[in-house]
């Protein structure tokens, strides 16, 4: 009789776990991804839909086409996990499994800051990036403030890109000399894990006039005033507010007692198995400490390498073919800076005793190219 793998989550690491395994799996072993959402979307292709360079329906695709690649597909939510028993309850249902894959990603909480989700919007989510379509529609001119909430957030490039492409949105509308933007950030430089080489961005934003406020805490936001206020004392007026929300794990991995003080799955660096035996977790939903103190980025890269990593490592143990591999945590992300252009970073991040990674400067070839690569995911998983 065969054996079970369940997948928690059908994200981008989500599903490279899944389809990786159903391909390297014999026929008789079952391999059941349970996900509550009926559509996945291409998280990266948020930040042009919210400047009207992309449609939804554009980069979003039914999970339902898994079945045709001889995934199960289980739709529910998940409310329990017994890890030591690779228990899993899904609406009432209890589901047991050989190995639990935990990829459920994190959590957006935006209402830890008292008035946040009233006052701006969260361009992260598909909903708020639509918003996020319809205000910049609609604006005049003023002040657009983009807001990261907390320091620790997946994407760390993306809200960088986001005041980029605004930028370069207001110039192609006539609006720009209606217009400051400002940038409030929660951590003391764009990228810190990627270290000095980063600072490029924030020469990126004074280029195109993007005031840069680094190490700004929110505190609060009048929703009302269209007022932030800030840990440093600090206040600032905004017309329109685009923010980054604060981030944490699921509540049912909190409750399963698998999270650490961080609030995070912690895991082998190289093998992302948790404290339990046969489970796994991959993604925004862990924690892996690097060797300079801070803990490895959450992004999509890292998910898809951590997801391949497992899928061969649980197929190798139970069929014995093949050698097991160990994650070496090399990642690489575009750097969307609009007008057709992009600038990629890459690199190890496992490297000691600080990060190795390039970054090379906007161009046309690094725009097609991630371009091309959002094509290819959804033509190679879909």
């Amino acid at each position: 009789m065969g054996r079970t793998v369940m997948v928690l989550g059908a994200g981008l690491g989500g599903l490279v776990v899944a389809e990786t395994l159903r391909k390297l799996l014999p026929a008789e072993d079952r391999v059941v991804v349970v996900e509550r959402a009926e559509q996945h979307f291409f998280p990266p292709s948020l930040l042009w839909l919210m400047v009207g360079e992309r449609r939804p329906e554009q980069f979003t695709r039914s999970l339902g086409r898994l079945a045709a690649r001889g995934v199960a597909l289980r739709y529910g939510c998940v409310t329990q996990i017994d890890p030591a028993r690779r228990t899993v309850i899904v609406d009432g249902q209890s589901l047991t499994a050989d190995a639990v894959v935990i990829a459920l990603g994190a959590e957006y909480a935006p209402e830890t800051i008292p008035g946040l989700a009233e006052g701006g919007l969260n361009f992260y989510t598909l909903a708020g990036a639509i918003a996020t379509r319809e205000a910049l529609a609609g604006f005049k001119g003023g002040r657009i403030c983009i807001l990261t909430a907390a320091p620790l957030y997946k994407c760390p490039a993306a809200p960088y890109e986001a005041a980029l492409l605004v930028e370069a949105y207001l110039q192609k509308h006539a609006l720009r000399d209606q217009t400051t933007l400002d940038f409030y950030a929660a951590e003391p430089q764009p990228m810190p894990v990627v270290g000095p080489a980063a600072l490029a961005i924030g020469d990126l934003l004074a280029a195109r006039g993007i005031a840069y406020h680094p190490a700004h805490q929110v505190t609060t936001v009048d929703a009302a005033l269209r007022q932030l206020s800030f840990s440093n004392g600090a206040t600032a007026e905004y017309d329109l507010l685009l923010y980054v929300p604060p981030h944490r794990a699921p509540a049912v991995v909190i409750d399963a007692g698998m999270t650490n003080a961080a609030g995070w799955i912690p895991v082998d660096k190289h093998t992302l198995q948790t404290a339990f035996d046969g489970v796994f977790a991959i993604g925004d939903v862990t924690t892996i400490p690097l060797a300079m103190g801070k803990p490895l980025p959450k992004a999509g890269v890292f998910a898809h390498g951590q997801a391949e990593t497992v899928a061969h490592n649980i197929a190798q143990a139970w069929t014995g073919r093949g050698e097991a591999q160990r994650y070496q945590g090399r990642g690489m992300c575009f750097i969307e800076a609009g007008f057709g252009r992009a600038g990629i970073g890459k690199g190890n991040f496992y490297a000691e005793p600080l990060p190795k990674v390039d970054l090379q400067p906007p161009s046309r070839f690094w725009h097609a190219g991630k371009w091309l690569y959002e094509k290819y995911w959804l033509y190679r998983r879909f």
